[in-house]
């Protein structure tokens, strides 16, 4: 008697589903408790929320399980999930493309699925997009790096919307920030500058989980609420920095290789809004800084500022692509020697009126990109004016204060 392929393939999705249960080694070294992902759980329970449901799903490569199988090759190979579409973000559904791309419409080789691709699609196109694709259900599993700019918790936010037109059920399986979920830092997004890299009015630096800002963007922002079900982790501590959770990193996009480089990002992304390099085409992006004539002078004034938890150390790097390809530049590489009192906004704020101040070369993109980054002209105007690090913090303290107090309404841990 013979078996299917898809059903020699189920037994192993079931394996997978028992493995998405257990502890990893490494959790078992590290700090003696497992953090369970959304997925993780949905397959330990028999994957029995999608009884009966026609499923698409919203995912990249960090769609993955503790033994680095990806969701989606799983589900597939599972005769108890009837999957039935994928949908693709930024650098596309298997992280083919770089930064601005996405692979488009294919098939996927592997597993024959439909791939739909979403990036920089919204409202009624995506919803066309969803009921073209057949499924009753959409679920979100990608892991996010923590930072308003980050797009993909605007992939989530667009496809929110979109499935509330469509009228399809919206379940997200949750995965940790990695950078904690201690506080929100940083300035809150005016709508006036609202884009793809912040579509609503949230912190720079947010301190949530997918899965909450899926509770927040459907509580306080989309126009009409979309039938929303969460997919909580297990385990998981507000206070957890990744390297804690005992989960494998996949890299979410090209240039955010480590967890050390989410670390920094939520300020040192203010970069790209300049004619600095913010590190893109160097093995550190987002750690490595500069362009042609910067010197030593830069480190050593950042450095007098004594901020808390890290160090700049003067640096020369030569990046591969993008800004200043195949030329040394010079700068500074942004050292993290203590991660509980580093604030990534405060640094990235220091090291743009530092740099300023010391290279007479700096200027801002002629498109405002600065603004879209920090979410309002604010920053911008009082750094040109002269403003030191301290008086930009300061001005966005009481639009922080007011969203932390929006956040905690929807903090699930």
């Amino acid at each position: 008697m013979s078996l299917s392929r898809r059903g020699l393939l189920a037994a192993g999705g079931a394996a997978a589903g028992a493995l998405a249960g257990a502890p990893s080694p490494a959790a078992a070294r590290g700090h003696g408790r497992t953090v369970r992902t959304g997925f993780e759980r949905l397959a330990a329970e028999g994957y029995a929320r999608l009884a009966g449901e026609r499923v698409g799903v919203v995912t990249n490569p960090t769609g993955v399980t503790r033994d680095v199988r990806h969701i989606v090759d799983v589900m597939h190979a599972d005769e108890r999930v009837n999957l039935v579409a994928v949908f693709g973000p930024e650098h596309g559904f298997r992280g083919t493309a770089q930064a601005g791309g996405s692979e488009g419409r294919h098939e996927d080789p592997a597993t024959g699925l439909p791939v739909y691709d979403t990036y920089r699609t919204s409202g009624r196109d995506l919803a066309e997009i969803f009921t073209a694709s057949g499924a009753d259900t959409v679920l979100f599993d990608i892991q996010d790096a923590g930072a308003r700019f980050y797009t993909y918790i605007w992939t989530l936010y667009d496809c929110m919307e979109a499935a509330a037109l469509a009228g399809k059920r919206f379940v997200v399986l949750d995965r940790p920030n990695p950078v904690t979920g201690r506080t929100a830092l940083g300035p809150v997004l005016d709508r006036r500058f609202a884009s793809f890299v912040g579509r609503e009015p949230i912190a720079q630096a947010h301190g949530m989980t997918v899965a909450e800002l899926a509770l927040l963007f459907n509580a306080e922002f989309l126009p009409s609420p979309v039938t929303l079900e969460t997919v909580a982790m297990r385990g998981w501590r507000r206070s957890d920095f990744f390297d804690r959770t005992g989960l494998p990193w996949v890299p979410p996009s090209p240039n955010m290789p480590t967890p050390d480089t989410a670390l920094v990002y939520a300020g040192t992304c203010l970069f790209e809004g300049t004619n600095l390099s913010e590190g893109r085409g160097t093995t550190r992006p987002f750690e490595l800084l500069g362009a042609e004539g910067v010197d030593r002078h830069w480190a050593a004034a950042a450095n007098a500022l004594e901020l808390p938890g890290v160090h700049l150390r003067e640096a020369y790097f030569t990046p591969t692509f993008s800004k200043f390809q195949g030329r040394t530049v010079g700068g500074v590489q942004v050292h993290v020697h203590d991660r509980e009192p580093f604030d990534p906004v405060r640094t990235g704020i220091a090291l743009l009126a530092t740099a300023k101040r010391t290279w007479s070369g700096f200027a801002w993109r002629p498109d405002h990109w600065i603004d879209k980054l920090t979410g309002s002209a604010t920053v911008r105007t009082l750094l040109d004016a002269g403003a030191d690090t301290d008086e930009v913090v300061g001005a966005w303290s009481r639009d922080l204060a007011a969203f932390r107090a929006v956040r905690r309404r929807h903090l699930l841990y």
